[in-house]
């Protein structure tokens, strides 16, 4: 489906308000991503506005050897943590930004080292000790407890300080970026049409979502126009990335209050649903079934067996949410505002979970299908709790109409051009929320690559929520959230 992109250069003198336009006029920043031409950096700030699709590409250019940037972080707090991404990783400076501390940058990185800069060379040895500036909360009986960055089981690292009164947390702090791994100076050089393994490998349990994003990129930046069929059968590929993993968290949250009968059948259910993967796309975690012009299937999900799993799945929702333990633990906590979730920019079950109206299949579409939208204004773990299950059967109906729906082969393949070159935006709605990758093609290779994964939005919000919320509900909250580190450390 056609969206209406628009293109613009500004100066640094028009950058705040065209910026500060774009945001009157309903548009989020989607992406902030900066560019190494030499001479020059390049910035593109990345607007996106849905309901009609409309996508708007704002481009700075700055000297490289004194690279700034007019700060917008007083017109949007997302905007504000890509300009500090950006100083750490470019050396771009964000003039006028009000906390231009590290973001990326552990202590052990030298000042003057921007990784993603050209011929920056080998790291360098990463010797130095230091220590990472939190804001200390002073007063009559406030104290911290740091948790991390090294968990127990097979959690990704991060560090959380809590300042606490009692049982109370007044501040939390997260820090994150210790599986900072490099991933988008991997896709430079790669063909346009041979990275989607990496794309893949983003963050593992969105393999699908990251290889649609990544793969209609690819098809805009060379003009590669794909059959409505391919659309439809790349959805319904993500919904089923989306069922396995709703499943899985609506039994973590079970067991984080208890309920570990709940857990194992939603795990018994996952396990079905990994099951189905493996005979629709020869992989339990969906990969080699999207790519740059193509899709492959080696057949469809059984209608009557994924409505069989979802009545299952809703006995097990049902039968947690009967329990009033339960649902006291669930019900008011870790509440996350409306106004809270729009400033952050929050997106995909976290946003729902607080009123707003955010999903790229509706607001970025690829192709018409019967989306129904699930919702709460509640924002407290039993909203995203619900909202998850709400997921879970409307993407079941989902599946089950673009299988009756579909005539024809299952495998497509539309070749790119040998030696193309463009830039391109692809959108798509994750599990999580949406997706987005730019990617810049020269000749029919990646000359850079932008991503973000959901989590990016959402991490800042998961501190906001457990304002005034006690100790003890931590692992509740967080698993409510379920944000990805590697999907947001890159």
């Amino acid at each position: 489906m056609s969206s209406r992109s628009e293109r613009r250069r500004v100066s640094g003198d028009d950058l705040v308000g065209e910026a500060e336009q774009l945001v009157a006029q309903g548009f989020r920043p989607g992406l902030v991503a900066a560019h190494d031409d030499g001479d020059r950096l390049r910035v593109v700030y990345l607007f996106l506005a849905g309901r009609p699709d409309r996508r708007v590409e704002l481009e700075l250019s700055t000297p490289a050897d004194h690279p700034t940037v007019p700060s917008l972080a007083n017109i949007s707090f997302p905007i504000g943590r890509f300009e500090r991404e950006m100083l750490d990783l470019y050396g771009i400076v964000p003039l006028g930004h009000p906390q231009p501390r590290r973001l990326v940058r552990h202590a052990q990185w030298p000042e003057t080292w921007y990784a993603m800069r050209a011929g920056v060379g080998a790291a360098p040895e990463l010797d130095k000790t230091g220590r990472f500036p939190f804001v200390t909360v002073g007063g009559s009986g406030v104290y911290e407890i740091p948790v991390g960055p090294v968990h127990a089981g097979l959690i990704e690292p991060g560090h959380f300080r809590f300042s606490v009164v009692g049982e109370t947390i007044l501040r939390l702090k997260a820090r994150l970026w210790f599986v900072h791994r490099g991933v988008e100076r991997l896709f430079e050089g790669r063909a346009a049409d041979g990275a989607v393994d990496l794309a893949e490998r983003i963050s593992g349990d969105t393999s699908a979502g990251h290889a649609l994003a990544h793969s209609l990129a690819v098809e805009e930046a060379l003009g590669i126009r794909v059959p409505d069929d391919v659309h439809r059968l790349r959805a319904l590929v993500v919904e089923l990335e989306r069922l396995y993993n709703h499943s899985a968290d609506l039994g973590a949250l079970a067991n984080d209050v208890g309920f570990a009968l709940a857990n194992a059948h939603a795990q018994r259910i996952r396990e079905r649903l990994l099951r189905v993967n493996a005979e629709v796309t020869g992989h339990r975690l969906l990969r080699g079934a999207i790519r740059p012009g193509a899709v492959r299937l080696a057949t469809l999900p059984n209608p009557e067996l994924m409505r069989e799993i979802a009545v299952d799945l809703a006995e097990v929702a049902q039968l947690t949410l009967r329990n009033s333990v339960i649902h006291d633990r669930f019900a008011g906590t870790a509440v996350l505002s409306a106004d809270d979730a729009t400033m952050l920019g929050c997106l995909g079950y976290v946003a729902r979970a607080s009123g707003l109206r955010r999903d790229a299949r509706l607001d970025h579409p690829t192709t018409h299908l019967p989306v129904a939208e699930a919702g709460s204004t509640d924002g407290d773990v039993l909203a995203r709790y619900t909202v998850r299950r709400d997921e879970f059967a409307s993407s079941t109906d989902l599946i089950e109409h673009v299988v009756r729906s579909h005539s024809g082969p299952l495998t497509r393949t539309c070749d790119p051009p040998a030696a193309g070159s463009g830039s391109g935006v692809g959108i798509t709605e994750g599990w999580r929320g949406t997706i987005v990758h730019r990617v810049e093609v020269d000749a029919g290779r990646i000359r850079r690559a932008k991503i973000v994964d959901p989590s990016w939005f959402n991490w800042p919000a998961l501190p906001v929520a457990m304002t005034d919320t006690i100790v003890p509900d931590f692992p509740l909250a967080n698993k409510s959230f379920n944000l990805s580190y590697a999907g947001n450390d890159l």
